[in-house]
């Protein structure tokens, strides 16, 4: 490994190579900084990540000809410029994103990644978000690391040695922080009947955010819960800590939590720093629905931007405007309900901030369908839970317009009315 800075260590990037780009907490920011800083000398570089934290100034129109960015999942610093056609969404399963490094469908020609500083023998941990980066820094002709200080070091498939880092660049930089948003009532309500699915010696997926919060908080009077998810945020961390949450029903990893990454606060990142009790795994296994339907009672809790009469779910996109990914959402949908005793949920307010319905005849003309509506058993919305599965189209109908806001309830029945003809007297 060599020690150099960062914009020495850029320079081997080479116009129409493809480079991916470490996310979430870990996104390597001197780097991309250093790498936009050569855009003048680069043409038809492809830039490929998940969601990233801080600038992305690689995305923007200036760049077009400098930079190509394929985003796998869209945040919100590249979200206006795949909607405004400067950057390109691949919709893929979160679980799958490993594979199409692994098999040369996306060979990597440089990979930039966070890491810790190096144990005694030599090895860094690729921290807070190990998911796709593992894949990316086994594959990728050339590994460039920025060594900080502030990573914490986490168990499981994160470790990389020094031998396979071919230059480093040493920062001291504080990790992006997220603070979820305290539940208002409607995240509480929501939180309470979620809460009223899970089951004692559940194993437990789910975000971050107001809903996932509120569900964790209405979780105090369960018992021998566990953690199997995609992402580890701060609020399971009380209940880790109180005995709520303690693994012991897992039948895989039992007694540890495990994630493919983690994001939120600095107390949530010293909670995982060298925490045997936390692993990060590679998410191509996290996320495989074979891994995930061996534990118990999976309760996945996802949500979604709208859902249609019949169940469809979209969750990635408002009509033709992208506004996040795929994820693993339908990963976990599908562990969930092949998991003995498991249960699929999506959960998501009644309406929008603007009194918009977010419970829809039908879903907006180019909106993406994540989850499909054979896929989806509970919906819960803070009028109540919706049990979708087995149930026929207009059933569905009946069910969801029952947990709607009332304000909009008139409107789905017609709607409903005009789509099904008939209410059937058994719905």
């Amino acid at each position: 490994m060599r020690i150099t800075s960062a914009e020495e260590a850029v320079n081997v990037i080479k116009s129409s190579d493809r480079v991916f780009v470490h996310g979430a907490a870990a996104t390597p920011t001197q780097l991309i900084l250093a790498m936009t800083a050569r855009a003048s000398a680069l043409c038809n570089v492809e830039v490929v990540h998940l969601h990233t934290e801080g600038p992305a100034p690689y995305a923007a129109a200036q760049y077009a000809d400098n930079f190509q960015t394929n985003c796998l999942f869209v945040g919100a610093n590249v979200r206006e410029s795949v909607n405004e056609g400067n950057a390109d969404y691949i919709p893929v399963f979160l679980s799958e994103v490993p594979g199409l490094f692994r098999k040369g469908i996306m060979p990597l020609d440089v990979a930039l990644v966070q890491v810790s500083p190096p144990d005694r023998h030599g090895f860094c941990s690729l921290g807070v978000s190990v998911d796709v980066a593992r894949a990316a820094v086994q594959v990728a002709r050339h590994v460039i690391a920025q060594i900080n200080p502030n990573m914490p070091r986490t168990h499981g498939d994160g470790l990389i040695h020094i031998g396979n880092i071919d230059s480093a660049v040493v920062v001291d930089d504080p990790l992006p922080e997220v603070v979820p948003g305290e539940p208002g009532p409607v995240e509480t309500a929501i939180g309470h009947y979620v809460a009223e699915l899970v089951e004692d010696g559940a194993t437990l997926q789910m975000g971050i955010g107001a809903i996932p919060n509120a569900v964790l908080a209405a979780l105090h009077n369960h018992r021998d819960l566990g953690i199997h998810t995609e992402m580890f945020s701060d609020g399971a961390i009380d209940l880790i800590e109180r005995g709520i949450v303690n693994n012991e029903k897992k039948r895989i990893h039992p007694g540890k939590v495990v994630s493919s990454f983690a994001m939120g606060t600095r107390r949530m990142y010293d909670y995982i720093d060298d925490n045997p009790a936390v692993v990060l795994l590679d998410v191509a296994y996290v996320n495989d629905t074979a891994v995930i339907r061996r534990n118990p009672k999976v309760t996945a809790i996802n949500s979604a931007i709208e859902v249609d009469l019949t169940g469809q779910v979209g969750a990635d996109s408002m009509g033709t405007r992208q506004y996040s990914g795929v994820g693993g959402q339908m990963d976990f949908v599908r562990g969930a309900a092949l998991s003995e005793g498991g249960k699929p949920i999506i959960a998501l307010p009644s309406v929008t901030n603007k009194g918009i319905s977010r419970i829809v005849p039908h879903l907006q003309l180019g909106t993406g369908v994540v989850t499909t509506r054979a896929h989806v058993h509970y919906v819960v919305t803070e009028y109540g839970i919706a049990y979708l599965y087995g149930k026929n189209l207009r059933q569905r109908a009946r069910a969801l317009i029952d947990i709607a806001h009332p304000d909009h309830r008139d409107q789905l029945e017609k709607k409903a009315w005009e789509r099904f003809k008939r209410w059937p007297e058994y719905a």
